[in-house]
């Protein structure tokens, strides 16, 4: 108990009043020029194919948007962050044009009809593939825009008073394409409510001997204020828009309407309604709700569910509440309801012989429900496609076991397996059924019934790494036959078929130096034919090499990483390099899955915001993606031996760079986001592998996060020792090499509340360690505003500059600039 106490009272001394130093550089900061240039590289357009798969929407981005835009007002309430000004969801990421071209022939064109420096977002595709719509950002509300594919031209369809508060597109297309509804505030909705100055009484929270352990949510409701505040913008007007006809009328009455679709047929409406009593514990989606069917005009059809709030959920990741769940449309069916719910009380402690049953209730919905199959393990899924075929998911998460069924609607008996296996058994994951679209917008599996196949495509991990594939499988004996795989040196991954023959697919195709691109292959005959023609948006990497290593730790487990080398570096020649590893923890049952490689060797050499690659170009090897297993087999909990297996894992990677000559030894830095900063304070603090680390946005007290935290499933009280040893503020007083935190004052990520990084430089300054504490304003967990991924990026260079490339070197890092 001796620790224990000793951490009691370095809590206590901290809190007492410990002054935070957020560092001397005045103002924001931008890195050198070699980095910048990669930062600020223009985004490649995201690709958007239509349902007949005869189109793409090239949808293009601008880079970060400024401090200014993160600055504006935002609401943060029921689990929810809102732009107050446009009842929408604050740090989206819009696009600013959108192009079409077609598949097989063309070159990509703009849509007429958009204002100048557009905001858009919520781009679909209309089941038809006609048309298209999306929303605008107009500062002070969202508008509903269409796009007609025949005119090219885009016009508006409704003012800027669209409701998209609550997570999800504010509109849905309907009738096969000849209709949208859609979500309006209310036109009597005039101003939230006002803050009362004094309080009407204090706010009292009760609990009556039931279990609630609840994960530790941010942004939650506060009080009987913020409740009146989160039902003003969650009120919403269901409306109804006609393409034929121009018009637009009101659907139902107006509430806090969560979400809403429409019945493959068109005659209904399954909507969501968030009820009252709210919670100051958990986000609005564990809020009551009550599940209604209405007639296409907005008229009652039937009740068909209300659900509780879920505070008391039993803990555990195989936890889910009780009553329906996951209801939806089948959409093979004209109006037929599904869901599920659980036989074991939700409560994965439980030993039952199965746990959920899956339930159907076609229209008019006036009988009783209807009893399909039941799942063994917890249901994750169904995918349906006519009255003789579906595909059903089930998962354990403790055994990390995965069963996939086909069953035929109807009837239960008829349930068949088709894979059970391992979920981390990469190497013989059969792939992801192909489904297409139907006439309402639905999607159904892609059946060839003259044949009897269905189709599957994934990534085909593989010894040499992520190989995807085309596969075709009988329907009658689950036979499997490989169609078409991706070979070296390319990484060429399928996304849709083109065509009902299945002899063509579109694919995204790349390698190291090529920019991914789409192509047409053909499966007969292999030939090729590119569709895009994206731009190489880092000029300055094409020069760095690439390259997959494989490697054991002590104890046999094997290994795996990402290599980067600078341009023209010659290891006999330039000898070694100061290096940079970055690395994220992940949880394995079995040490043989542990060790399947991921990734590619032949992927194009991408770089986001939070990449390390970008020290190839200040002259470091870098090892991204090193593989950090943490394994547990049989009754072994992976976190038993956490800290000792992530120092095996060092010290194997490690060893592997020094023996290769690329590294020194000496001046090697660690480094890592989220549960990766947890890692990197937690390989300071136990061992002397490393020159200096970088922890972003990381968890240090585990105390903080009782009900579990990562794939953690044991509360603190059941494992008091687990959450001590794992925490690294409970052994500041170890970590005698500089580390640099990073971290976001807006934080809204479950457990790494910026309180994490703000202690945990508390104690180690109280401990006399180097240590830098860098807050970033107004980002959450990742970061956006162009100012601070630039001062983010400077802040890493000159720790990696001053505390590993120069290490016992005088003098102050180099390469800085000014903004």
């Amino acid at each position: 108990m001796q620790h224990f106490l000793r951490s009691l009272i370095l809590i206590l001394v901290i809190a007492a009043g410990t002054t935070y130093v957020v560092g001397q550089a005045s103002g924001y900061q931008t890195p050198p020029k070699a980095i910048a240039d990669i930062a600020l590289a223009p985004p490649t357009p995201g690709v958007n194919l239509s349902p007949d798969a005869t189109y793409l929407l090239l949808l293009e981005r601008t880079g970060h948007p400024g401090i200014d835009e993160l600055a504006q007002p935002e609401l943060r309430i029921a689990g929810l962050r809102i732009n107050p000004r446009t009842h929408g969801p604050s740090r989206t990421r819009p696009y600013i044009d959108i192009k079409l071209q077609a598949v097989k022939a063309g070159k990509p064109v703009s849509f007429q009809g958009l204002p100048e420096k557009a905001r858009i977002s919520n781009v679909q595709w209309s089941p038809d593939s006609r048309h298209i719509a999306l929303t605008l950002d107009e500062g002070d509300g969202l508008s509903l825009w269409i796009g007609n594919v025949g005119t090219m031209r885009v016009e508006r369809l409704t003012k800027a008073r669209l409701n998209d508060a609550l997570r999800g597109a504010p509109y849905s297309w309907a009738d096969g394409g000849k209709a949208i509804y859609y979500k309006m505030r209310p036109d009597d909705l005039t101003a939230p409510p006002e803050k009362p100055e004094v309080p009407a009484g204090p706010i009292v929270q009760e609990n009556l001997g039931s279990t609630a352990p609840v994960r530790t949510y941010q942004d939650l409701l506060q009080n009987p204020h913020d409740e009146d505040v989160f039902a003003y913008y969650a009120t919403t007007q269901l409306m109804r828009y006609d393409l034929a006809t121009r018009t637009h009328r009101k659907i139902g009455k107006e509430g806090l309407l969560a979400g809403f679709s429409q019945s493959p047929d068109g005659r209904y409406l399954l909507t969501t309604w968030i009820e009252r009593p709210f919670s100051y514990l958990v986000p609005y989606s564990r809020f009551p709700q009550r599940y209604v069917v209405l007639d296409r005009d907005g008229g009652m059809v039937k009740t068909i569910a209300d659900i509780p709030l879920a505070e008391d959920i039993p803990k555990g990741f195989g936890a889910v509440r009780t009553g329906p769940r996951n209801l939806q449309w089948r959409d093979d069916a004209d109006a037929n309801l599904f869901w599920v719910e659980a036989l074991d009380g939700g409560d994965p402690r439980q030993e039952v012989e199965f746990r959920d049953q899956v339930y159907s209730l076609a229209a008019p919905f006036n009988g009783s429900k209807k009893k399909e199959v039941a799942c063994k393990l917890r249901y994750s899924g169904i995918t349906f496609g006519d009255d003789q075929h579906a595909v059903l998911y089930e998962n354990w998460w403790s055994t990390r076991h995965t069963i996939t069924s086909m069953f035929t609607p109807g009837n239960p008996a008829s349930k068949r397996v088709l894979f059970d296996r391992s979920t981390e058994d990469r190497y013989n994951a059969p792939g992801s059924f192909e489904t297409k679209s139907t006439p309402s917008g639905g999607r159904v599996l892609d059946i060839n019934k003259s044949a009897g196949l269905l189709y599957l495509t994934g990534s085909g991990a593989s010894p040499e790494g992520d190989r995807p594939f085309v596969r075709s499988m009988s329907i009658a004996t689950g036979e499997l036959n490989e169609l078409w795989r991706s070979e070296a040196p390319y990484y060429e991954y399928p996304v849709a078929f083109v065509g009902e023959d299945k002899r063509q697919i579109l694919t995204r195709r790349e390698s190291q130096e090529e920019q991914p691109n789409y192509y047409l292959r053909d499966l007969q005959t292999g030939q090729l034919t590119q569709i895009t023609h994206f731009e190489h948006p880092y000029p300055s990497l094409r020069g760095i090499t690439k390259q997959e290593l494989r490697f054991k730790r002590a104890d046999g487990v094997d290994m795996s990483g990402d290599l980067y080398l600078p341009e023209g570096y010659d290891v006999k020649k330039d000898g070694p390099l100061p290096a940079l590893m970055w690395a994220y923890p992940r949880e394995y049952k079995s040490a043989a899955m542990a060790g399947q490689v991921s990734g590619s060797p032949y992927s194009f050499i991408r770089v986001n915001y939070g990449s390390p690659i970008f020290w190839v170009v200040r002259g470091y090897a870098v090892l991204a993606n090193a593989s950090m297993p943490v394994v547990g087999e049989g009754d072994k909990e992976p976190n038993d031996s956490f800290r000792q297996q992530l120092v095996m894992n060092a010290e194997a990677a490690i060893n592997t760079l020094v023996d290769m000559g690329v590294a020194d030894r000496d001046r090697v830095a660690i480094g890592g986001h989220s549960y990766g900063a947890f890692m990197t304070a937690n390989l300071l603090a136990h061992s002397d592998l490393f020159a200096a680390g970088i922890a972003r946005s990381g968890a240090y007290n585990r105390t903080l996060t009782p009900f579990g935290f990562q794939r953690e499933e044991r509360t603190y009280w059941e494992a008091p020792e687990v959450y001590y040893t794992m925490s690294p503020f409970m052994h500041a007083d170890k970590v005698n090499e500089p580390i640099l935190l990073i971290h976001g004052e807006a934080d809204n990520n479950s457990g790494t509340f910026p309180v994490q990084s703000k202690r945990f430089y508390s104690a180690l300054k109280g401990m006399g360690a180097t240590a830098r504490l860098v807050m970033l304003p107004y980002e959450s967990h990742g970061y956006r505003a162009e100012e601070s991924i630039l001062h983010m990026l400077w802040e890493q260079d000159q720790w990696l500059e001053k505390y590993v490339k120069n290490k016992g070197k005088s003098g102050a890092a180099t390469g800085t600039s000014k903004s």
